[in-house]
């Protein structure tokens, strides 16, 4: 089995999923099942996803990668989405999500970037 728990990556994203799950608790009840919801399945697919970037050869590597660039962007637009339908508690609740959001994707970018470089190499 493959170490993760020192890589960056792994770390931004279980930030991010602690970060919310604590957010997703002050949620309005309206939010909280739906949207809040979301938000929290979308954080634990994103730790599933680097876990499994991490223990995958190459060919199966790249479509992992490929799965995680496009769950940090749904994450992003949840995250857009909760804050334009007021469901954080407060702006501040919503901007350090986001950021923990952004900090996550250039660590994705990261590694995207250095796989591409190694297939050239190869």
């Amino acid at each position: 089995m493959a170490r993760y728990g020192h890589l960056p990556i792994w770390k931004a994203a279980m930030d991010l999923a602690v970060h919310l799950e604590h957010a997703v608790r002050r949620f309005p009840r309206y939010h909280k099942y739906s949207l809040g919801q979301d938000l929290r399945q979308c954080a634990r697919r994103l730790c599933r996803l680097i876990t499994r970037a991490n223990e995958a050869r190459m060919p199966q590597r790249a479509k992992v990668l490929d799965e995680l660039v496009l769950t940090v962007e749904d994450m992003k637009t949840l995250l857009t989405l909760a804050q334009e339908t007021r469901a954080f508690g407060s702006f501040n609740e919503f901007a350090v999500a986001a950021d923990l959001a952004v900090s996550l994707q250039v660590h994705v970018v990261q590694r995207v970037r250095k796989l591409a470089a190694h297939r050239v190499e190869a």
